[in-house]
Order: structure tokens, then C-alpha cells, then sequence
């Protein structure tokens, strides 16, 4: 079962996440949601830099009629909710204010707000903001506008009705939804006394492991979208037993060899070779490649 992580928002809210169990169909549908989302974002990013250059405003009420006049010529985005969009140009509106903020008050590089950019394809993932009007949660289910439907994995119940959720993709693929609700001050106080004592959950350790691999997993993903991007191969190769197994004759030792110990020797056909060469030359061998 997939835990749910807490993490704290500062003002008075908690955010839950918990993993979602996503059939083709949703997949699909989550996509073209992203989308149109992703689309109606880089018209905002165009329009922001044509009003910076032209010296005209860009407040979320132009934005709102540009998104307005889009639905109306564009079946393409009318097809999809209102919901994600309207949220979407209110983010838009705040993180472009919150830039234009830090520049008037003339805070140094390091430390600005950078402006909206736009979002590619291929490397940015699928991410939609819903409010409290745009989801509801029935039968342990969330129903997103549009009529999505995704499995939520729970380990609990959420301690108030969320306000919002935020549904995303990570680098390996799995869907997750951060619930945002008003925070539990026993949950603050628990947190606080495994803290003082020096005690961690099983639970947040588990969670670490997991982050550390959606960490792997996404630079993996990366890697495979850089190769493709250059017009080059990446050989996935399973990681198990590599200083184990012999690049020669493909034969196997018993037992795991110790870090101290720096030369491979195969008992089955004599060869001996440096453990980090041989290595290199058994995942050589596991890609299908010929090693020289």
C-alpha cells in the first residue's frame, strides 16, 4: 500500500500526496488534458512578452479574454474542461506578478522569481491544478472535470475535505495527486515529537527509498530522451550481479565478491581481468554490444 506523504504548506494548510492507479483511458485523457493546458500556457508566455515589448498590461483579466476568444474559435480546446485552463491562468498571472515583484524591488539575480517560460513537449511533465469546483472524491475514486476518473491509493483517510489537488506525472511514469487541506494540529504535534526524539517513521524511510528511486528512474528517462533527441541508442542493462558474472565465458561465481577484492578471477575458464573492467564488459555484453 502506498503511504501518504504529508508535507507542510505554511500557511495553515498540509499537503497529501498519495500515488493513483491510472487506466489507459484516464492516461489518455490526462494527456490531451495536458495538452491543451501545456498549449494555452506558451500562448500566456506570448502574450506576456508581446505586452512587455509593446509596454501594455498582461493581468489575469486580458488573459482570462484570450482564453475566452481560444475556446470560442478552437473545438480542439473547447473539448477539454474550463476548470484546468481558468486555474492555469490564475498561476500564470501569479508567478509572472511574483517576478515583476521581485524585479521593482530589485532583488538580486540569485534570488528572483525568474518569468514564466515556456514548456516543452518532451521534458516538462503532465501536471493539471484543480479546485475545489473542478474534482470530487466518491467511493475511494478522484473525478476530475471532464469526466477523468483515477483509483486513488489511499493508507488513510484525508483529516479535512481538500480545497484542491494537483495531479502530475513523474520522470517513471506513475501518477500521483497532492490533496491540499487545512492542517491537523496533532499531525504538526506527532511530527514535532519524532523530530525532538531523533525518531523516524518506517513509513518516511520507505518514502525516502522511494524518492531515491523516482530519482534514478528520472534520470533514466532523461538519458533515453537525450539519446533519442541526438539521434543516438541507450542500452538499458540490469544492473544484478555484474561483478559476479565473467565477461569471457559468461560463468558465475558462488558467492559475491568483497569491495577489497580488485582482480576477477572466472574459476570456470582461468581469465583475469581488473573486477571494474570486467564489469564494464559484462553490461557490454548485456546490451548486445561487442566489447573491444
Amino acid at each position: 500500500m502506498t503511504a501518504i506523504a504529508q508535507e507542510s504548506e505554511g500557511d495553515g494548510h498540509a499537503r497529501y500526496t498519495c500515488r493513483l492507479r491510472v487506466s489507459s483511458g484516464a492516461r489518455t485523457a490526462l494527456e490531451a488534458e495536458w495538452s491543451r493546458c501545456r498549449w494555452l500556457w506558451n500562448e500566456c508566455c506570448a502574450r506576456s512578452k508581446k505586452a512587455h515589448r509593446d509596454g501594455e498590461k498582461c493581468g489575469p483579466a486580458r488573459l482570462d479574454r484570450m482564453l475566452t476568444e481560444a475556446r470560442t474559435a478552437m473545438l480542439w480546446l473547447r473539448e477539454g474542461s474550463s476548470v484546468p485552463q481558468q486555474q492555469l491562468i490564475r498561476d500564470f498571472a501569479k508567478s509572472r506578478a511574483k517576478a515583476l515583484k521581485d524585479i521593482k524591488a530589485r532583488f538580486p539575480m540569485r534570488q528572483r522569481a525568474g518569468m514564466p517560460r515556456y514548456k516543452e513537449k518532451h521534458q516538462d511533465a503532465p501536471s493539471l491544478n484543480c479546485t475545489r469546483r473542478g474534482f470530487r472524491l466518491k467511493s475511494g475514486r478522484l473525478h476530475l472535470a471532464g469526466g477523468i476518473a483515477v483509483t486513488v491509493v489511499w493508507s488513510r483517510d484525508l483529516p479535512e475535505p481538500p480545497s484542491s489537488v494537483h495531479v502530475y506525472r513523474e520522470g517513471t511514469g506513475a501518477w500521483y495527486a497532492s490533496f491540499v487541506v487545512l492542517a491537523v494540529p496533532a499531525d504538526s504535534l506527532r511530527l514535532g515529537r519524532w523530530l525532538h526524539c531523533g525518531r523516524i517513521p518506517a513509513s518516511q524511510s520507505a518514502m525516502a527509498r522511494k524518492a531515491a528511486d523516482a530519482a534514478i528512474g528520472a534520470t533514466k528517462a532523461a538519458l533515453v530522451e537525450m539519446a533519442r533527441k541526438h539521434g543516438r541508442t541507450a542500452h538499458l542493462v540490469h544492473p544484478a550481479r555484474t561483478t559476479m558474472d565473467c565477461a569471457q565465458c559468461g560463468a558465475r561465481t558462488k558467492h559475491a565478491l568483497p569491495l577489497s577484492e580488485r582482480t576477477y578471477t572466472c574459476t570456470a575458464c582461468g581469465v583475469v581481468s581488473p573486477r571494474d573492467k570486467n564489469s564494464a564488459r559484462v553490461m557490454l555484453v548485456r546490451a548486445g554490444l561487442q566489447p573491444g
